[in-house]
């Protein structure tokens, strides 16, 4: 049974919301303190959306890889002009539909914003990460510091986590191939009278691990 599109009626508006805009960006300037852009890159964006992150990197890399579910979200993010040529789109679960062999050790960065906690088996996705990453290869994640579920309306469908203890991510990390984990703040977020810290966590696909060997 094909997965639900969760965000088919909120792909059309998210772009002039200004919670996923302020998160963007915010997310973005984490990342220009802790990663090195260059015009060789491969990366990939998991959890891409609409492309609020593929846009502010894809002019600095020689290609993004946006990843996500969500076909009306990487509609919506193919018919961005300014994309055209920069940006290929694959939509997939990744922990049920690995990237395969042609992905094999093939990116140099993997940026997510905002996904992980949609994903129920995130060690398996960490590892999915791990297999697509060149050895030396650096991951850098955002999502929200542990709440207590009210981030999300009552009841909402696909998410799993209320947000990641850090030294357990860290762990996980690990124990996916991943070394020298560190997480900054990135932003803190204001709903309904109270903040949410979001975090990046960077870290380096660690040689020797079982990636390599496929």
């Amino acid at each position: 049974m094909p997965t639900p599109d969760l965000f088919a009626d909120k792909a059309q508006d998210w772009d002039a919301l200004p919670l996923p805009q302020a998160i963007s960006l915010g997310v973005r300037r984490a990342l220009d303190a802790r990663v090195t852009l260059a015009d060789t890159m491969q990366v990939m964006d998991f959890g891409a959306g609409t492309g609020l992150v593929t846009a502010t990197v894809a002019p600095h890399v020689a290609k993004v890889w946006a990843v996500d579910v969500s076909a009306s979200m990487l509609d919506r993010l193919a018919a961005k002009p300014t994309l055209a040529g920069q940006v290929e789109v694959l939509c997939r679960d990744l922990v049920t539909e690995p990237l395969g062999a042609r992905f094999h050790g093939h990116f140099d960065l993997i940026v997510s914003a905002m996904a992980l906690h949609h994903v129920a088996d995130t060690q398996t996705l960490l590892r999915r990460f791990a297999e697509g990453l060149k050895p030396g290869g650096q991951v850098a994640l955002a999502d929200l510091d542990a709440e207590d579920g009210s981030f999300h309306p009552p009841g909402i469908e696909g998410v799993f986590h209320h947000g990641f203890e850090r030294d357990a991510l860290a762990a996980a990390l690990t124990d996916a191939g991943f070394e020298q984990a560190r997480f900054d703040t990135a932003l803190e977020v204001e709903r309904e009278g109270r903040r949410y810290p979001i975090f990046l966590v960077t870290a380096r696909r660690a040689a020797g691990t079982s990636a390599d060997r496929g």
